[in-house]
């Protein structure tokens, strides 16, 4: 978005621009205006009246003093109390150039409109006293055309009416006594119109101790004067008095001083009109009128504060409520080229310091500001809190001198300049860098929450209103998230809670905490703290022991498979040299001094290396949070309860913070493995790495989950790999049968053989080869070339021990064929029958021949000879695989394995579901059944 700058549309003023103002010309001097010493825009009514915006408070005060000047009315007596700064010596200056005259009331912008709401054609010109409580000293007489005044009373006399005025209050003036209300009114009354302006009352007041008189009269008499005075401003139409007292008790000074303010504020509070303080939306056109000239585009101005809005409207969710309002429209006109967050902060907050002037404070702060930035040739379309040059040295010094101590070090540091941690992050991060995101969010906190004290209850500023003190139309609010993020991370004075941010003199605990990270060594505290923690991760699962940041020696070198975690130092790489593969090499072939046997029992987890830095200072972070939390709880740490707090907040991030670190960084299973073909020997150690997924709810079972994907392990063994194993590397062709627990140690030792869960996943294997007659035969032992407890191709009873044989299935089935013809040859010939005893021609069967089979004799069936078999089962369709094998295995290999039987087997599938079967299934069934050529498969409703 093309936005004019503010540079572009309102020119500073001159002196703004060149730098050459001074506080003491944002300090508007009755008492030099009055002697004609004044600089030309507060001498010149002209001038002045230019510079001055009119607040509805001020209009309501002149159309006060016109009215009773003119004998309309009107108020005698305006008190003006209101903070310090908040505008009531310029609003007596506006009264003096006002009723003195000397320019036409046309020629002052916004007079003829008070005169007109007034009734009054023409002012007329009134005499003007003005006492001036710095100034005047109680003790120390003015000579005014030789003659000696004393009193304020004397001071006024002369002001109104030189000599013939002063005669009047002579002799009180002589003796430090008040003249009384006649004197005062006959005084009034012979000079009328006129204006009396008495400012810093109480800074003259104060200086009278109790019972003691000095020139100036005592501190009695000088309040019998005042109140004389306002009464008989009531008795002189044509009269008015205008007094400023401070508001607060700071302000009046000494006990003195508090105790003159309370006696005048009784008196002037018995007459006393209202007055109305400039609020925060008249600062805006008071602030304009005196730093800058005017606005030359009004067009680009128009433009650039719609595009403000309409930019808080569209992402109303990161800004505050009022910003959604209309009027917030005519905010940013009204304050155009400052953001109306500018004038807010100014006024809400830093007016609430004690040495903070409303307006004065602010012009001589934005003065700076302006000037510098306009040097910057800033191209900013506003001027937001976060453009605040806090790097400049004169404007970071204006805005600590209103702080208390201890603030300088906070904005070097942390804020801004060329040293600040926001800079560093930025030349880092060229995505913040692009827009100061940084420097501008830490700004816009400094200027909101500075000002804070720790007593408060609500410290420092929503996030919603840092992003409106920083970010542009165009602009993503994400970034300055993201950059408040990084801040909450570095800065050592930035503060944080509940969607609120501020900057303290006292270092945050975070600075505590970076601190104490320095104290934890690697191999004391940080790898015990990881051991701990990655203990923690493991659940009960397929390894019978996990070995974590172990040595060599204490990893047993036996049956069981072992995970062993290799430590931080010996992290994984996939580029590079990998100091993960040379610690876990080490411990592969040897136990300590001794040569390891078991090499393919063991699997490896190892650290990612590019992780392992930040592992380790996530690890000393969360140390340092313990011990501070620890040192609270034992009282050793002097802390508020929203620090106490945020302490055991930080403690629960870093920790889980910790958790998800373990998990990304401990992310790479690395397991041996040797290729090997018979006659070929052995390659080299070869090692496989996979990546375990730091996300899977738990560890142990991601591993596992691995390990079986990449066949790493293998925990159900189909009997024909076994065969094929035993064909590769044990059947030879002199040596037809070999030791079932050789096979399963050798496969514990042999990086080339495959990787078992336990001894129990290799007798399942050989139980389920055992009732088929392709894989391998069994046998308890050997005796002189005959099996001992042979059996082949039916289910047998396994005990894996030293007898158990393996044998080769051609060898197998040869042994059970002479087996069976031995059999065969040493089983008695069958008896034929006798005839005749019975009617039937057959002898009744003896109960010795019970058990033997009976033949057919003389070409006649004694038994009927059953041709067929049906048979049917139902499936469970979760293991229909597993019980169908058992079933071709049991029952269909019984007729299989005989000549001429013919065995038909049909298949009956039915699914029902209540909720219907979508589209996808029902073209995926029927594509495979046509593949499977099913001679039906439909789907019904």
């Amino acid at each position: 978005m093309n936005l004019k700058p503010w540079r572009e549309v309102a020119v500073p003023h001159e002196d703004v621009l060149k730098g050459t103002f001074q506080q003491a010309e944002f300090a508007a001097d009755l008492s030099r205006v009055h002697e004609g010493t004044a600089t030309a825009e507060y001498q010149n009514p002209t001038l002045f009246f230019q510079r001055t915006f009119i607040t509805e408070g001020m209009r309501l005060l002149l159309d006060s003093v016109v009215k009773r000047l003119s004998g309309k009315g009107g108020d005698p007596v305006i008190q003006l109390q209101t903070a310090f700064g908040g505008g009531k010596t310029h609003t007596m200056l506006a009264v003096y150039h006002l009723a003195k005259g000397e320019a036409l009331a046309s020629d002052l912008p916004g007079v003829p409109a008070i005169l007109d709401a007034a009734d009054v054609t023409e002012l007329p010109r009134a005499r003007i006293a003005v006492l001036d409580g710095i100034k005047s000293s109680p003790n120390q007489p003015v000579m005014r055309d030789g003659q000696a005044i004393r009193t304020l009373w004397g001071d006024l006399a002369w002001q109104l009416g030189k000599a013939e005025g002063y005669a009047l209050v002579a002799d009180a003036d002589a003796s430090g006594t008040s003249p009384g209300k006649a004197v005062l009114e006959t005084l009034l009354k012979s000079h009328a119109p006129c204006v009396i302006l008495i400012d810093e009352l109480v800074a003259y007041v104060r200086q009278f101790e109790d019972g003691k008189t000095l020139t100036g009269g005592s501190f009695d008499s000088n309040l019998s004067f005042l109140q004389a005075l306002t009464e008989a401003l009531k008795a002189v139409p044509r009269a008015v008095l205008l007094a400023s007292l401070p508001e607060s008790d700071k302000e009046a000074g000494s006990q003195r001083g508090v105790k003159a303010l309370a006696a005048l504020a009784h008196y002037f509070g018995r007459i006393q009109a209202l007055w109305k303080p400039v609020g925060t939306e008249e600062a805006f056109e008071i602030v304009r009128r005196r730093l800058f000239t005017s606005i030359n585009d009004k067009l680009a101005a128009e433009s650039v504060c719609r595009a403000f809005a309409d930019f808080y409207t569209a992402n109303s969710e990161d800004f505050p409520r009022e910003t959604q309002e209309s009027r917030y429209f005519e905010r940013l006109m009204h304050a155009y080229p400052i953001h109306p967050e500018v004038f807010d902060r100014l006024y809400e907050d830093w007016s609430s310091l004690d040495n903070f002037q409303r307006t004065r404070g602010v012009l001589k702060l934005m003065a700076k500001v302006i000037h510098r930035l306009w040097k910057d040739n800033d191209k900013d379309p506003l001027i937001m809190p976060g453009s605040f040059p806090l790097q400049d040295a004169d404007t970071r010094n204006e805005v600590i001198y209103y702080l208390p101590q201890g603030w300088d070090p906070v904005v070097e540091r942390d804020v801004d300049g060329e040293r600040a941690e926001t800079t560093d992050i930025e030349n880092r991060d060229t995505r913040l860098g692009s827009v100061q995101a940084c420097r501008r969010s830490a700004r816009a906190i400094f200027l909101g929450s500075a000002p804070s004290t720790a007593n408060q209850m609500v410290r420092g500023i929503e996030l919603e209103r840092v992003a409106l003190g920083v970010a542009q139309p165009g602009q993503q609010v994400s970034i300055y998230k993201d950059a408040l993020r990084r801040l909450g991370d570095r800065l050592h004075y930035l503060n944080s809670g509940n969607n609120r941010f501020w900057f303290d003199t006292r270092p945050n605990l975070r600075r505590e905490m970076e601190e104490r990270k320095r104290r934890f060594q690697d191999k004391e505290d940080v790898f015990p703290a990881i051991r701990d923690r990655v203990q923690k991760t493991f659940a009960s699962g397929v390894f019978g022991g996990i070995h974590i940041f172990t040595s060599s020696s204490d990893v047993p070198d036996d049956w069981q498979l072992r995970l062993v975690v290799l430590p931080p130092d010996a992290a994984f790489s996939r580029s590079g040299q990998s100091l993960a593969i040379e610690r876990a090499t080490e411990i592969l072939k040897n136990r300590g001094d001794q040569p390891r046997f078991k090499q393919n029992r063991l699997i490896f987890l190892a650290a990612d290396y590019d992780s392992v830095s930040r592992l380790k200072d996530q690890v000393r972070s969360t140390l340092a949070w313990q011990s501070i939390v620890g040192d609270i709880k034992e009282m050793k740490l002097n802390l508020d309860q929203f620090q106490s707090r945020q302490a055991s907040k930080s403690l629960e991030d870093a920790n889980e913070a910790l958790r998800r670190m373990i998990r990304e960084t401990y992310k790479w299973m690395v397991a041996p493995m040797q290729e090997a073909r018979p006659g070929k020997g052995l390659s080299e150690i070869q090692w496989e790495h996979f990546q375990v997924n730091p996300g899977a709810q738990n560890l142990s079972q991601e591993i596992e989950r691995v390990l079986k994907e990449n066949e790493l392990l293998i925990t159900e063994w189909a009997p024909i790999h076994l065969a094929t194993v035993l064909k590769n590397w044990f059947w030879k062709d002199d040596i037809k049968d070999t030791s079932a627990l050789n096979v399963w140690q050798q496969s514990c030792q042999q990086l080339y053989l495959p990787r078992l869960k336990d001894d129990t996943a290799f007798q399942q294997t050989m139980g389920a080869g055992a009732e088929s007659r392709e894989f391998f035969g069994f046998a308890q032992g050997k005796d002189d070339g005959r099996y001992v407890g042979f059996s082949f191709g039916k289910r047998t009873s396994l005990f894996l021990d030293s007898s158990l044989l393996l044998i080769e299935p051609v060898t197998a089935a040869g042994y059970a064929e002479a087996q069976r013809a031995a059999e065969e040859a040493a089983r008695p010939k069958p008896i034929e029958p006798t005839p005749g005893i019975t009617g039937s021609g057959v002898a009744p069967p003896r109960a010795e021949d019970s058990g033997k089979p009976i033949y057919a004799g003389g070409g006649a069936a004694l038994q009927a000879v059953k041709k067929q078999f049906y048979g049917s089962i139902e499936l469970d369709a979760i293991q229909a695989k597993k019980q169908f094998a058992d079933l071709v295995d049991e029952v269909v290999q019984q007729f299989t394995i005989r000549p001429g039987v013919k065995v038909r087997i049909a298949i009956e599938i039915q699914a029902d579901s209540p909720t219907g079967f979508d589209d996808g299934l029902q073209r995926a069934v029927k594509e495979n059944c046509n593949v499977l050529r099913f001679k039906n498969a439909e789907f019904e409703e």
